[in-house]
């Protein structure tokens, strides 16, 4: 599946994408077995039951290599990115969705592969083939419930492994049998002619099937072992082969259920579909420049797009049905995390089976609650979603241990990368802690340089930020405030001459790791998406029932996450946006006006928050003008050179149907801790504390409302013990969290975070002047200190 890129350089290479070698290996079919070909195609399925034989093996699209390509060909596709993609579609859509591969159903029994591929099978006028009636009980003479019997356990699995491997067929729908995926060489030798499709139907659904079926040849069911225990232990077998996933939901009809396969199958087969624009990027423009549409592999390296804007899809998110996110009610938040982000990461970017390795890596045990992002009741209709379990006790964690690992696996072997991040709190430990966890490999080639305000953080932040510092990974405390440092970063991105220089002169891109970033962005949509469902799995409301969600937000991205959830399916009702006393969002909101006139920065107990220009807003503002580009160039340009800008009546009309907003003094913040303390002993950190007090005063009470918690309390120590109205504090930090723990049990996160302080103290770290040639000079040392420089 992967190849070396070594040789090929950074500019033109993309990982996973446009496979010009499978194209070749596809137009030599096209020339030598048209014959071959058309024969698939009819009534009379071809199997062949012989030794392993030589075939053309499929690879996703997106895979560039330079093997087996003629010097012309090169050219070619240095030349025009997508000539080969078009060739490619061009023969594939004349020989049928099929063409000679095969498509090959796996799923647990009672998944309904035989009666879906029979479906699907007549839809494209091909060959149907049972393993188990077509192959495992016509070459042994006997039913499968009899060989079993008859051999046992693990005499089956190797007999029915044998038989795999010597059948082959082509053009064909083949239904395996639900435990051929626990023979790794079968597997292999199938999967080589075809695209494996998993048919994911919840294990409840499975068991419901199976009973009312009186199946009694389930491979591995004993008296020691439970119908559940067998299908959970075959999971990871099926994880391991499927190239797409079809999820299946509730128990819906065959009929839907082929529908989705095939359109599965045409979205894995057309990886051209799946592009993002930029928000400032005008209608005209895009459809007369199709050579620079860019795909998700392409925009998590290069984070802000050229003209400036930021990227999104052009065919926006996928929807969920009911039935789907139904299914996914008693999954796990992995399960959860795999399924939404499959559907949003073309399998030509990163293929199924390295997207869950990622996201089992990102999600495991470097989070100290085993689900991730439990939802815990509160009051009333109040409950908490708890976003503090990570390795850094922020929501930042969501993102920031699964972006490093999608970076690395898109970027170019040949290059190196320093990622700049820009904070205001709790991005910069979740950046360095992420990118640290890569492997050695990796992070030789990948580096890290994060920009904070010196002042303008938390002394615990930034005993994280210092203590999180690695041989990859470094802070640089910048003497101004988190706008300046975002602006300067994103000035540094735009600044050609620069850009270029790196890449010269030491072979370094610049990449960013803010939510300016897809990547980053994406998985916080996940956790919205489970928040609901484990209301519907607690029995709080039942699946339809809306909620409303209230989010501490500054930079707009957290609550863009929950927007999106909603577009996908799930019944938010309103996007509460809560703000501290640096409230330019609650006034454009509620106005349309955008107003950075005669404002400062105010530094308040929420600092995270402390944001007066919200870049994500950007995105919100481009999907709801319909895509208009130019406007949302027009705005974001008066709002650069004039401090203001404001919406058409109609957009804000629009706005306000999806957000209402509210605002949080510093004294309201920390009574709303103390008095949540007092009632029920529950410590809620200052920028929950605003959400909460915004959600006291926003909430109808007609439904639920999840209250994001987005920090650990124990990050903003002097504040909440203030808010606990202890008399005298301490200013050591250390101190401060032993006082802490007096008042709530040290969860595992806290007991890190003393840790951290023990190790660094005040710690070192550079600190530098608010100045853009100042800092590109640290950027510039950090890669000469680090990469090797290219002479």
């Amino acid at each position: 599946m992967y190849r070396s890129s070594s040789q090929i350089p950074c500019s033109v290479w993309h990982p996973f994408r446009r496979d010009l070698n499978a194209t070749h290996s596809a137009l030599l079919l096209h020339n030598t077995q048209l014959s071959g070909l058309s024969s698939c195609l009819g009534k009379t399925p071809t199997i062949t039951h012989q030794k392993m034989f030589h075939i053309f093996q499929y690879r996703p699209l997106r895979l560039i290599t330079q093997n087996s390509l003629s010097s012309m060909c090169l050219k070619l596709m240095l030349s025009r990115p997508v000539a080969f993609a078009q060739i490619w579609k061009s023969w594939f859509s004349s020989h049928s969705l099929l063409g000679n591969k095969n498509i090959i159903l796996m799923g647990p029994p009672g998944a309904g592969k035989t009666t879906t591929g029979r479906i699907v099978g007549q839809k494209l006028d091909c060959p149907v083939i049972d393993i188990d009636d077509d192959v495992l009980e016509t070459s042994w003479n006997m039913s499968v419930s009899e060989k079993l019997q008859d051999v046992g356990y693990e005499e089956f699995l190797e007999e029915e492994g044998k038989a795999l491997l010597n059948f082959s067929a082509s053009g064909s729908v083949i239904s395996l049998s639900g435990s051929n995926p626990m023979h790794a060489a079968g597997m292999q030798h199938v999967k080589k002619n075809g695209i494996v499709v998993y048919l994911d139907v919840p294990t409840r659904v499975i068991m419901s099937r199976l009973k009312s079926m009186a199946v009694d040849r389930i491979v591995g069911l004993s008296a020691g072992n439970s119908l559940k225990d067998i299908l959970q232990f075959r999971k990871p077998f099926y994880k391991r082969w499927y190239d797409i996933r079809v999820f299946c939901g509730e128990d819906i009809a065959a009929e839907v259920v082929a529908e989705k396969v095939l359109d599965a199958v045409k979205r894995y087969q057309d990886s051209e579909l799946e592009t993002f624009i930029s928000t400032r990027s005008s209608r005209s423009g895009r459809s007369m420049e199709k050579d620079s549409y860019k795909y998700f592999s392409d925009i998590v390296i290069q984070g802000l797009a050229p003209d400036g804007g930021l990227f999104v899809p052009e065919r926006r998110l996928p929807k969920f049905t009911a039935g789907e996110w139904q299914g996914l009610i008693e999954a796990t938040y992995i399960e959860r995390a795999e399924v939404i982000l499959e559907r949003c990461i073309h399998p030509a970017d990163i293929p199924a089976s390295k997207l869950a390795e990622i996201i089992g890596t990102a999600y495991g045990a470097n989070f100290s609650c085993s689900k991730v992002a439990p939802v815990r009741h509160l009051a009333g209709n109040q409950f908490l979603l708890e976003l503090f379990h990570g390795p850094t006790a922020s929501f930042k964690d969501f993102a920031l241990q699964l972006m490093p690992h999608l970076f690395a696996s898109c970027i170019p072997r040949s290059c190196n990368y320093l990622i700049l991040v820009a904070t205001s709190g709790d991005t910069g430990s979740a950046v360095l802690d992420g990118f640290s966890r890569l492997h050695d490999t990796d992070k030789r080639r990948i580096a890290v340089m994060n920009f904070f305000p010196e002042d303008g953080v938390s002394p615990i932040q930034k005993s994280q930020m210092i203590g999180c510092q690695r041989e990859n990974a470094w802070s640089v405390g910048v003497k101004s405030d988190f706008d300046f440092c975002q602006t300067a970063i994103k000035q540094i991105f735009t600044n050609s001459d620069f850009t270029g220089f790196l890449t010269v002169e030491y072979g370094t891109a610049l990449a960013a790791a803010n939510s300016i970033n897809w990547a980053r962005l994406l998985p916080q949509i996940v956790y919205h998406a489970s928040a609901y469902l484990d209301l519907v799995h607690q029995g709080i409301i039942p699946f339809g029932s809306p909620v409303d969600i209230c989010i501490p937000t500054g930079n707009f991205g957290n609550i863009l996450a929950a927007f999106y959830a909603k577009m996908m399916g799930i019944p938010i009702r309103k996007c509460i946006c809560a703000s501290n006393e640096n409230n330019v969002l609650t006034d454009f909101i509620r106005t349309g006006v955008y107003d950075l006139r005669g404002r400062k920065l105010i530094p308040t107990f929420s600092s995270a928050v402390d944001i007066l220009k919200s870049s994500n807003l950007e995105r919100y503002l481009h999907l709801i003008a319909n895509e208009d580009g130019q406007l949302v160039t027009q705005l974001f340009n008066q709002l650069e050179n004039q401090g203001h800008f404001q919406l058409r009546k109609d957009l804000l009309e629009k706005l306000q149907q999806d957000l209402v907003a509210g605002w949080c003094s510093e004294e309201d913040c920390l009574a709303a801790i103390h008095s949540v303390y007092s009632t029920t002993g529950y410590i809620l950190d200052t920028h929950t504390a605003v959400a909460k007090v915004v959600a006291d005063r926003l909430q109808d009470r007609t439904c639920p409302i999840i209250i994001s918690s987005t920090a650990h309390y124990s990050k903003f120590a002097p504040a909440i013990l203030r808010a606990l109205r202890i008399a005298e504090i301490n200013q050591n930090p250390l101190s401060q969290l032993h006082l802490l723990s007096s008042y709530s049990a040290l969860p595992p996160i806290h007991w890190s975070l003393l840790e951290t302080l023990k190790k660094t103290g005040n710690g070192d770290h550079q600190v530098c002047a608010a100045d853009m040639s100042v800092l590109m000079h640290h950027i510039e040392t950090l890669i000469q200190n680090h990469f090797m420089k290219v002479f």
